[in-house]
Formats: structure tokens, sequence, C-alpha cells
């Protein structure tokens, strides 16, 4: 078989006859979404990496606080879903699923946006909304194929520039967080339109005062012209 769905309410760990299915392709081992329920697993092993052939992996919903090195291992892997987790960190060998298109981390503990994710330029979709997170780093630029960013209900405060050069971002959410500018560039992200669209990008429950939220509402354009004009004055 090449699809594999692990459930149950009492779900503790990964039955070690899972390991020997070297063909896996899809492995889930995440409670129904409709259901509210929270396995309790607290590891996925390190035999995870034996599983070569994964391209999709879903472990939300439990009670992860670590991902063991061998994840980077998993060369196939286009979607991992990690969201509703216990995670404060992510392990560096990430950086090696150059195929992973889809990652989820909502509603974690990650303080930071862990450096090994901006290695990743196959990315399109990344949810890290719902954590501690109070800093972008410069690297995000590598993300050149992202195309949705979610990072609702975090603790930023700015906004790196880097992020401007992200010109395949379709949908960009950044409600609830600390954030009073944008950078000079941001009206350069023509595929977002806060004005138009509000699902494309979402600034709601921050104290923005640069630009303020009636030139946001007039789009990319209107976000231009006002950073245009400081240079005049």
């Amino acid at each position: 078989k090449k699809k594999l769905k692990i459930s149950g309410r009492q779900l503790l760990s990964v039955p070690p006859q899972v390991f020997g299915l070297d063909q896996l392709q899809v492995l889930e081992m995440s409670p129904e979404r409709e259901s509210c329920l929270r396995y309790r697993m607290e590891l996925l092993p390190r035999e995870i990496g034996r599983l070569r052939n994964l391209t999709c992996l879903y472990v939300d919903s439990n009670n992860l606080k670590k991902i063991p090195a061998e994840i980077g291992t998993l060369s196939c892997l286009e979607r991992l879903t990690l969201s509703n987790n216990k995670l404060s960190s992510l392990p560096v060998e990430m950086g090696a699923l150059q195929r992973l298109h889809s990652l989820h981390l909502a509603n974690n503990s990650l303080t930071e946006l862990p450096a090994a994710l901006c290695q990743l330029r196959s990315l399109t979709f990344l949810d890290v909304s719902d954590n501690k997170i109070g800093r972008i780093p410069s690297s995000i630029r590598h993300l050149e194929k992202l195309e949705t960013l979610l990072l609702l209900f975090n603790s930023l405060e700015s906004l790196p520039e880097d992020v401007c050069v992200l010109r395949n971002l379709r949908t960009l959410w950044l409600g609830n967080n600390q954030i009073q500018s944008l950078p000079a560039g941001f009206g350069e992200l023509v595929n977002l339109d806060w004005g138009y669209n509000y699902c494309s990008c979402n600034f709601e429950g921050n104290p923005l005062q640069s630009p303020p939220p009636e030139v946001c509402s007039r789009g990319p354009e209107g976000i231009r012209d006002y950073f245009l004009s400081l240079h005049r004055i």
C-alpha cells in the first residue's frame, strides 16, 4: 500500500511496522479536522527517515515537541503538516527538503522563523500563524516561489525589506501582530491587493501608522505613491 492512515483517540506512538513500508507515499497520523480531537504522540521516531518515498506526511494535532534530524532524508516530501503541536524549533536538516511546496506550522511555540525554512526554494505555501515569532530573517528573500504566507497572531513588530522581493506572493496575512510600519518596497508586491481583495492581504489588529490604513486601502499603487511622497519631502 502507498497510502496509510493511522487513527485512534489514544494514539501515543507510531507502530514500528510502519517503518518497514518502504514504498509508502502518504502517511497520515492526524485526527479528522472536524472531530476536534488531539492525538498524544510526543515524538516522531528517527526511523521516519526510512520512508524515503514519502510525498505527504500529516502529523498535526499531536503533542510533538521535537522533529528528528532524519526528516531531512525524505527527499521526495512535498507536503508536511505539523500544526497544533508544541514545537519550539525545527532541525536544520529540514533545509534539505527541496521538493517541499506546502508546510503547515500553525499553533506551535516557535519564537522565530527557522533559518532552515528559508532554504526551501520550492515552497509555495507556508503557514506559521499563532506562534510567538518576533522576527522574519532577511533570508526569506530566497523563497522565490512563495505564493501564500500566513503570519497571523505572532509578535512581529516589523517586516524586512526582503519580503518585498517575493513577487509571487498572492496571499499575505499579518493580522494581530504589533506592526507599525511597512517596508518602503511593499507596494511592489503587485499580486497583493488589500484594497480590492481583502482576503489577499490582511493587517487587522496591528497599530499600523506608516502607511496609515486609509492609504493601504488603495492597494499597491496607493502604497507606492505614499512612500514616493515621503522621499520628495
